[in-house]
């Protein structure tokens, strides 16, 4: 009977040492967080695009109030003129009038949404250029606190505060980011080839080799 327990204790150490059970086991992640909006908030850079955005954001709605002040007179005239016409038809010099009125009324309105939408291209622009430097700090930062996977506060419902990067994060944007441009550079004239997007707003990062 020996001839046949001598494979079977072979086919058993086999078993013991299959390829799946000697592959290394995966080691458990280390997750970290950061609150993005509190180093959009505080950092150095930051503040000082945010400043300046305010006073483009300012600047806006005092020319808003220039124009509102210079075409409400003339509303106001044209409005009573044309109620005391009782439905009558407006001669030639109203009728003049009215229509300098609507072409002033329809060019305030077209500088001020230029102005808007410059804003709004300043505003993108200031994040792009945080964003494009944040990605290049996501995992020098985890490997200095050892984390394997970083996530925004924001997607979480609970964490332990000594995972909380932040203010690691924050020192190196205020060490490596001088300034922050808030004008946008110019757009390409129509036909030519916009510029690349900016990277998505990342919420996990994992470092190389792990």
């Amino acid at each position: 009977m020996s001839k046949y327990l001598i494979p079977a204790a072979v086919a058993a150490t086999l078993a013991a040492v299959s390829p799946v059970q000697a592959q290394q086991a995966v080691a458990p992640a280390k997750v970290a967080v950061v609150d993005l909006d509190r180093i959009t908030r505080e950092c150095n850079a930051c503040k000082t695009a945010a400043a300046a955005l305010q006073q483009q954001v300012a600047a806006y709605e005092s020319r808003a109030q220039q124009l509102q002040s210079s075409l409400g007179p003339e509303a106001q005239y044209l409005d009573g003129a044309l109620k005391a016409l009782g439905g009558k038809e407006p001669d030639a010099a109203l009728k003049t009038r009215i229509e300098t009125f609507q072409r002033n009324q329809q060019a305030a309105a077209q500088e001020l949404q230029g102005q808007q939408q410059t804003i709004q291209r300043n505003q993108a622009y200031v994040r792009e250029q945080l964003l494009t430097k944040l990605q290049g700090l996501y995992v020098p930062t985890m490997t200095k606190r050892g984390a394997t996977v970083l996530i925004e506060v924001g997607t979480t419902l609970a964490y332990d505060p000594q995972f909380d990067v932040t203010n690691d994060l924050l020192a190196a944007v205020n060490a490596s980011l001088t300034s922050l441009q808030a004008v946008a550079p110019a757009q390409p004239a129509q036909g030519q080839a916009p510029a690349a997007p900016a990277a998505p707003r990342p919420t996990t990062q994992t470092p190389p080799g792990r």
